[in-house]
């Protein structure tokens, strides 16, 4: 089954996750965009290639796809400081150890019909950038793997304005770029949906995706967060797992929203519900493209709301109490 579907190629460094609330440690766990994707991925059964680096420190061995393990240098490990106090305040995060980069040459042959470029950790060059561009026909990037920087005294998570980032000539050639509503301040948005597609996720108010000619307001999917580590990860495994299956970016984009609302309400990783995931697939299944050119298009189809009400209905059905 997997041959008949395209391939996609997920590039971004598993990481160490460390949550820390009130100065004291309540989680560690496998983290980095790779992990949350390959979870979503995974589940949908969407076949993928990852490109991960990590020390010889790594803790998790028992990953579903292999990282390229540095002679160099440990894994990549963050710190992520809550308060009880501050309950407007998401969290802190801070970088306190970094793994290799991933360059051109870690990459594998072509061709790909889609690649997500997902760093975390500063992990993706803009030559490694470009290379995902040349052997991959769309290539999806989340905006926090392009204007992340990290404070040279503690590591503090930073953002600086897309112009400024070394990788902004890249960006007419991309398919879509994902970004928070806070990451959405770092980029103009109506200047760069011009050159491709960017997805603004948003939280409990769902997501906006926005393109040249338009742009569509896609819906939430209810849920108590947690931990907000992952989400946005996880929303874009989803959203690529749609358009895999032939969906168009605002129908697969409920894919994503629905996956992200999963992740915030779990600590660390999330492990999804095995039977959530079926009537997922199924749900997929019953509206795939069979007859998709996978090329990418901006509408939602006449089955829209329908998809989102059966999304719901098959989470609340399985994830509610026995």
């Amino acid at each position: 089954m997997f041959h008949n579907k395209p391939r996609c190629l997920v590039v971004g460094n598993y990481c160490h996750d460390v949550l820390i609330k009130d100065d004291v440690i309540i989680a560690e766990s496998l983290g980095g965009a790779a992990s949350f994707i390959s979870a979503v991925l995974d589940g949908l059964n969407i076949p993928a290639h990852y490109v991960s680096k990590v020390g010889s420190d790594f803790a998790y061995k028992s990953v579903n796809h292999q990282p390229i393990q540095s002679t160099s240098s440990k894994t990549t490990t963050f710190h992520a400081f809550f308060s009880s106090k501050f309950v407007t305040q998401d969290r802190i995060l801070k970088r306190v150890v970094s793994c290799d980069p991933i360059y051109p040459r870690d990459l594998p042959e072509g061709p790909f019909h889609y690649g997500l470029a997902v760093g975390v950790g500063g992990e993706i060059l803009p030559e490694t950038l470009g290379k995902m561009i040349e052997i991959c026909k769309y290539v999806f990037v989340d905006i926090q793997a392009l204007i992340r920087e990290f404070e040279c005294e503690d590591g503090t998570v930073m953002l600086v304005p897309l112009k400024d980032s070394g990788f902004y000539d890249l960006v007419p050639k991309l398919a879509v770029i994902k970004a928070s509503g806070e990451e959405a301040r770092f980029l103009d948005v109506e200047e760069v949906r011009n050159r491709c597609c960017v997805v603004v996720t948003n939280g409990k108010q769902g997501c906006e995706v926005c393109w040249k000619d338009n742009e569509e307001v896609i819906l939430p999917f209810s849920t108590i967060q947690v931990d907000p580590t992952g989400a946005g990860d996880s929303f874009l495994g989803g959203l690529v797992g749609g358009v895999v299956e032939g969906f168009s970016v605002p129908d697969a984009a409920l894919l994503g929203n629905l996956f992200g609302s999963l992740t915030v309400a779990h600590i660390g990783l999330a492990n999804f519900d095995s039977k959530l995931l079926q009537r997922v697939k199924d749900e997929v299944q019953a509206r795939t493209n069979h007859q998709q050119t996978h090329s990418l298009q901006f509408f939602k189809s006449a089955s829209h709301q329908q998809f989102h009400a059966a999304l719901s209905a098959a989470r609340i059905t399985t994830l509610q109490p026995k």
